[in-house]
């Protein structure tokens, strides 16, 4: 299939706003593939790392600080040798990106791949908002914590997100401008939110 005959959505998310819920509903309702952490094992296979370097690596900044102390076979013999650096990862993820994009209609989740494929057609940018109250809600549904907790959770989350999106980017992380449709997921609730956003990529590419 060419690349402008398929559909690749980016959706960008606030912790506990229900993205990767809508975004698996919006690859089931477009037949597109979906990768969100599954992204870290294509690059695992694409660099040959381990996937365990990918997963420090996720979506954060920093994290080459502690990277040795873990287990690092691979490092050792690698082709970048002393130029290994968390860049280089971005690169393999990158890379990932670019080609699961280039093999059919995808869904993606963060890993910046809004940026990485921002010359590639048919790309639609999503960002996924949800108010705290709902957000703390959802981590407290799942997380033995108390309110407080569960809100320096999700602000210490998205202070890594934000970080890594913007350093990577020179964009701003859940800034308007930097996306094609913002939407808050509490008003309408995942399915109208995922119902609405879909009708919105129909409308743009004339489906």
């Amino acid at each position: 299939m060419e690349n402008n005959n398929h559909i690749i959505i980016c959706v960008g998310r606030q912790l506990g706003s229900g993205g990767h819920d809508i975004a698996r509903m919006l690859a089931k309702d477009f037949n597109a593939k979906y990768y969100d952490r599954e992204l870290l094992n294509l690059a695992a296979k694409e660099s040959g790392f381990s996937e365990r370097i990918f997963e420090k690596n996720d979506e954060q900044k920093g994290f080459l600080k502690s990277l040795f102390n873990i287990s690092t076979p691979h490092l050792s013999g690698s082709s970048f040798g002393p130029n290994f650096s968390q860049e280089s990862l971005f690169q393999f993820q990158s890379d990932a990106i670019r080609k699961a994009a280039a093999e059919g209609s995808c869904v993606f989740v963060g890993r910046c791949a809004d940026y990485v494929l921002r010359d590639m057609p048919n790309v639609v940018k999503i960002f996924i908002t949800a108010s705290m109250r709902s957000r703390i809600d959802k981590i407290l549904a799942h997380q033995q914590v108390t309110p407080q907790q569960a809100k320096r959770i999700i602000l210490d989350a998205e202070g890594h997100r934000a970080s890594y999106y913007n350093y990577y980017t020179g964009k701003k992380w859940g800034a308007a401008e930097s996306y094609d449709f913002c939407i808050d997921s509490s008003i309408l609730g995942l399915a109208d939110t995922e119902k609405l956003i879909a009708q919105f990529i129909r409308k743009r590419f004339g489906l």
